[in-house]
């Protein structure tokens, strides 16, 4: 067989490669002018897209959901008979909700976000809790994109939108700050079948962190809170004399041996935590937590399971 190229292949070929060659530096070009949040959040995005199959919750629909057994008030039209034929029991088959639903984002962009344990350890890596808080956001409002829902940033008067413009829209709006920098949301009126997430250190005094959740919980709105940490704001890992500086008190403690205040530090973290968690719960919202030592794509699993409303993912 004959593996040369005739006259015409090969000069279609020839004029083929620069073309070819100047396709892929045009996306290469194209692909650097993209912000680097918006490359990272797909990415991580994509993984976790891998695991999920989009939010699910029983509403009506033509998309088939589940089945689950019959109970009583159910109609007995709703009743399977086909799945019911395999077992002794009666089976409804229930649908997806197909309604989009309008979530808003929030990050806090307060100073204390900025800070990393990083700068002091030794071979550490992790980003500061805003880059982290940041990132998350992203990669959440492309999972939401994927799913078909519409969403925008709290704060910024933006309404919420749908499609791949959500998508750049929400990291244009976090490049230029938006959203406030103080360290809780300020309330604003939403939809009451919307959807509130909440993204950030959650440091500040219970009573306070309460207060803002009740108002926007009064209106009918649903939520999830996500607290970023810092490693060495959960543990406590230095030694000997330190002096913590405050960063928007601007106030300053010195503790002459930081081993002797762990255990009890580590008692007042866990309290807290947990009074955020319990608040949320009775509020009816839900609450997740993430240290920025940590690979991002778990606590983007939880968070869309959270959201998904099937806790079983």
């Amino acid at each position: 067989m004959n593996t040369t190229p005739s006259r015409s292949l090969a000069s279609l070929l020839a004029r083929r490669t620069p073309a070819v060659a100047e396709l892929r530096v045009q996306a290469e070009q194209a692909a650097a002018a993209l912000p680097p949040l918006l490359v990272a959040a797909e990415r991580v995005a994509a993984t976790v897209a891998q695991g999920v199959h989009g939010r699910r919750r029983v509403g009506q629909g033509e998309t088939f959901w589940q089945f689950r057994q019959y109970q009583p008030g159910d109609a007995a039209s709703r009743i399977d008979w086909r799945e019911s034929a395999k077992s002794q029991r009666f089976y409804i088959r229930e649908t997806e909700w197909e309604a989009a639903q309008s979530v808003w984002l929030w990050r806090d962009a307060s100073a204390s976000m900025n800070y990393t344990s990083a700068e002091y350890i030794a071979g550490a890596e992790w980003p500061a809790k805003r880059d982290r808080a940041e990132l998350l956001l992203a990669a959440l409002a492309s999972l939401l994109v994927r799913g078909g829902e519409r969403l925008t940033l709290l704060g910024s008067g933006v309404p919420p939108m749908s499609g791949p413009i959500a998508m750049s829209r929400i990291v244009e709006m976090l490049a230029r700050g938006t959203g406030g920098t103080d360290s809780l949301p300020a309330f604003e009126p939403l939809p009451r079948a919307g959807l509130l997430v909440l993204i950030g250190d959650f440091l500040a005094p219970l009573d306070e962190t309460s207060a803002m959740l009740t108002r926007f919980a009064g209106t009918g709105l649903k939520g999830h809170l996500l607290q970023i940490v810092d490693p060495a704001e959960e543990d406590l890992p230095f030694s000997g004399r330190v002096r913590f500086a405050g960063v928007e008190e601007r106030d300053e403690t010195i503790v002459s041996r930081v081993e002797g205040v762990r255990d009890e530090y580590a008692h007042r973290f866990r309290d807290h935590r947990a009074g955020l968690a319990a608040f949320a719960a009775r509020l009816g919202w839900t609450f997740g937590s993430h240290r920025t030592d940590r690979a991002p794509g778990m606590a983007l699993l939880a968070l869309y399971a959270a959201l998904s409303g099937d806790r079983r993912r």
